[in-house]
Order: structure tokens, then sequence, then C-alpha cells
């Protein structure tokens, strides 16, 4: 087993750790191998644009929420290859006929691009550009993985969580419970602060909540009545036990007996013998379950987990269910991938882009405007980023300049805010689950016409003898 220097890395790390000064090499090779091509030809300072958007929504989506911009920044203002990444990079032999000053590029360079983007909570839509980089080609090809990786992900995450909002309403509790079913431990952060971001009232994961400032929440599991009413004798004495650190704290009901449990509890609630904060409902009919418990317990809250989502929540709505908040796990932290990809649109001032069937992309740096009628959205222009407003609200920003943040950071509570702002907005018919109705992006006269000049300039010459084919 090959060790290489300083931090470890291995041909053999069944660890798979990550941290901070990882992220220059959490990236895919064909980064590192088109910087190099870049670098032997002499381009890599020559000024390139990229822009990262979905060519369309997930199925059954009417807009995405923008999110993951924060870590984004954070990474483009830490990027930096160290001299031990650099020799375990050469000690793989792939870049043996790479010119040298590849590495001495990589050894020397961080990134000192300018990052355009719409802020997070902001609702977007297909071919609108989530975020542009305007960098040296170098630096804006080495950060496409990462930049990808993380608003890929945590703009699905925020956009299930925001429908979820707006389905279960303003007034019930919706907790995050997704850790166990995030991709990966660092998913399941990102998840959780997602989560968060665009509605969600509290996440389980310990380490999240900390982390962002806030406080975890979360009952109990099926384990801890199994075992203290096996040993201790029953039900309720494992309630009692519980509840005896942990006072008035939520109890799961349905490990047994949902209803037994409920009118038992009742009796002590009644009496004044114990005060509960709410009860748990984790299986079974939830709309017949949570009736009855609510006629028992007309004074406490009842919450409902199990694998639900935004359609789910929906039909316990539609069907009268009595229950006062949700905890979201598996559905939320997992489903349909956001598509999101990440285009070179303009390199040298010259404008660039790709012809491929179903795959095209508009060519040149590009800006979003926004025009709302009595509150609600109206209308989105897709323009050229030199064009004037259009009697719209640009969305994208400024968030870095020469490398360095020129916005300060946002707090989770600013961008739950908008968040929920940006989904009032939005028309019913776009908010709907059944059907959605995708907005139409207007594309600028000019933005039109720079398309069809760069698809003529980079037409094939015709072949003689091939005229009419």
């Amino acid at each position: 087993m090959t060790i290489f220097p300083q931090v470890g890395y291995t041909n053999e790390n069944q660890e798979l750790t990550l941290s901070a000064i990882d992220y220059s090499l959490l990236t895919d090779l064909y980064e590192l191998t088109m910087a190099a091509c870049y670098i032997g030809e002499g381009l890599e300072k020559r000024q390139a644009s990229f822009e990262l958007f979905v060519r369309r929504l997930p199925e059954g989506f009417g807009y995405l929420i923008a999110m993951g911009l924060a870590q984004a920044l954070e990474y483009l203002e830490k990027f930096r290859f160290s001299e031990s990444q650099i020799e375990a990079l050469q000690a793989t032999g792939i870049f043996a006929n790479a010119p040298d000053r590849f590495w001495s590029v990589l050894a020397e360079g961080s990134f000192t691009g300018d990052v355009w983007a719409v802020p997070e909570g902001t609702a977007v839509f297909a071919s609108e550009p989530l975020l542009r980089v305007e960098a040296e080609l170098w630096q804006g090809q080495l950060v496409e993985t990462y930049l990808l990786n993380t608003l890929n992900y945590q703009s699905l995450i925020a956009t299930r969580a925001s429908r979820l909002r707006d389905v279960a309403g303003p007034q019930a509790t919706l907790l995050e419970f997704g850790t166990r079913r995030a991709f990966s431990p660092q998913a399941s952060l990102w998840a959780a602060r997602a989560a968060l971001a665009a509605g969600l009232d509290a996440t389980s994961n310990v380490l999240a909540a900390l982390q962002l400032g806030e406080k975890p929440s979360g009952t109990m599991a099926h384990a801890l009545i199994m075992a203290l009413s096996a040993m201790q004798g029953s039900e309720d004495q494992a309630f009692t036990a519980f509840h005896r650190y942990f006072p008035g704290a939520s109890l799961l009901i349905d490990t047994y007996d949902t209803i037994a449990a409920a009118e038992r509890l009742a009796l002590k609630v009644s009496s004044g013998e114990m005060e509960l904060a709410g009860v748990r409902l984790d299986s079974g009919d939830l709309v017949s379950l949570s009736k009855q418990v609510r006629s028992l317990l007309p004074s406490v809250p009842i919450f409902a987990s199990g694998d639900l989502d935004e359609w789910e929540i929906a039909r316990l709505k539609a069907a009268g269910a009595q229950i006062d908040g949700y905890g979201l796990g598996t559905r939320l932290v997992t489903g349909s991938a956001m598509n999101g990809v990440y285009k070179l649109v303009e390199v040298d001032g010259i404008p660039v882009m790709k012809h491929s069937s179903g795959k095209g992309t508009y060519p040149g740096r590009k800006q979003i405007f926004r025009s709302f009628e009595g509150g609600q959205l109206k209308a989105d222009c897709l323009a050229l980023a030199s064009e004037s407003p259009h009697g719209g609200q640009p969305l994208l920003q400024l968030f870095l300049k020469e490398g360095k943040r020129v916005q300060s950071l946002e707090s989770l509570a600013e961008i739950r805010q908008r968040t929920a702002a940006t989904v009032a907005s939005l028309p019913q018919e776009v908010r709907q689950l059944v059907s959605p109705v995708q907005v139409g992006v207007e594309i600028s006269a000019k933005l039109k016409d720079l398309t069809e000049e760069t698809e003529k300039r980079n037409e094939p010459p015709r072949r003689e003898g091939r005229k009419g084919i």
C-alpha cells in the first residue's frame, strides 16, 4: 500500500473521511485533465464564464429553490492545492505528459474570479442560471464538480422542504428527520441546512443544529419503549421513566396498541399526573388513529412520521387527519435528482454554446429579469447580462469579486423568510402538486440573435457534392 506524504492520501483508505483541506481534490478527473490541457496550450489565463442551471425541472416540480450558495462561496474562498495533494496527483502517473507549468499553476493558484448568483431561497426555473463564475479558464473549470455537488443537492432538498411547508401550512410543525437516510454524513448536514433554510422548524441532526446555531429536536424510538417495557414491566413505566429525565417531552405511542396507550395517557393528563408536549404516531392508519387520539387528548399536539412527503401530507389533510406536525426523513433527503449542469458560455470574450440534441445551451453571460404584478410573479426574461432590466428585477447578484466576498453571509432566518416570500409570489398553478404548470421563461431578442449568430459561426463547412443533403 502506497502512502502519500503528510495528509495520508492512500490507494487503500477505507475510512474515506472528508475535511475542508481535501476539497480541491474532491473533483472529477476530467476537470484536472482539461486544466492541464489548457495550461499546455497556454490558454489557462484567458477569461471564461461558466453558468450553472437545470435544463428541465424534476418531474412533478413547478419550480426550484436555489440553495447551497453559502457552502459554494466558502469553498471558492479556500480553494488551494497543497504540496501533498500535488505529490499525490503526480504519483498516479496519469499526468506524466502534462506540462511542468501545470504543477506550478496548481501550487501557486487560488480562485481569483467573480461569482454572480441568485440569493438562496429564490425560486428559479429551467434554463435560468443559479450561479455564474467569471474567472481564468483553468479556475472556472476546476471548481465545476464541487459547485454542482452542493447546489444540486441543497437546491433539491430546499425545493422539497418548501413544497412540504406550502402543503402543510404555516401553523404545522415540520421536523427534519432524514440523517439516517441521507446519502452520506456530509449530505445529512447539507440536507438539514437546506430544509431549515427553506421553511422547516427544526432538525434531529445534533451536529447540524449546533453548527447552525439551532436547537435540535426529536422524541424517542420504539427501542426505548420495548427495552424499558421488557425490563420494568409496562409501556406506562417506559413513558414515566422517559419523563423523569425529559419532563413533558413528546411520547411515541404506537409501539403496541396506539389507542390503549392514548387512553391511559388521557387519564394521567386529566388527573394532572402528567404534562404532555405531544404524542407521535409512526405507523398505521394515520387518519383514523389521529382522530381517535384527538378525541382522547384534545389539547395535546399530535405528530406523525413514517415516509411522509408532500403528496401524503396533502392526502392526510384532505381526509381530515388531526395532525399538528410532521417528521420528514427519507422522502425529503432522497428522491428525484436535480440535474443541474455547469456549462461554458463565454471564453476570451467569445460567446460559446453547446448544440447537442436535447442538451443545447444559450451562449453568453446572462441575467434573469423578473417582473411582478399585484405581488405575484408575472414573467421571467432570460437576457444577456449587458442588457437593460426589461422592466424587471435582476436576480443574479455579485457575491465574490476577484475571489473576495462582497456580501455578508445571510442567516438561516433571512433565507427562510426569502423562501416563504418567493413561494408565496408564485402562481398557484405553479405550486400545485398535480401537474404543476411550468413558468414560460421569455428569451430576450438580443439573446435569440446571439444564439443564431453563434449557431451559424459554429456550423461545419459544407462538402462539395453534398448540397441539399
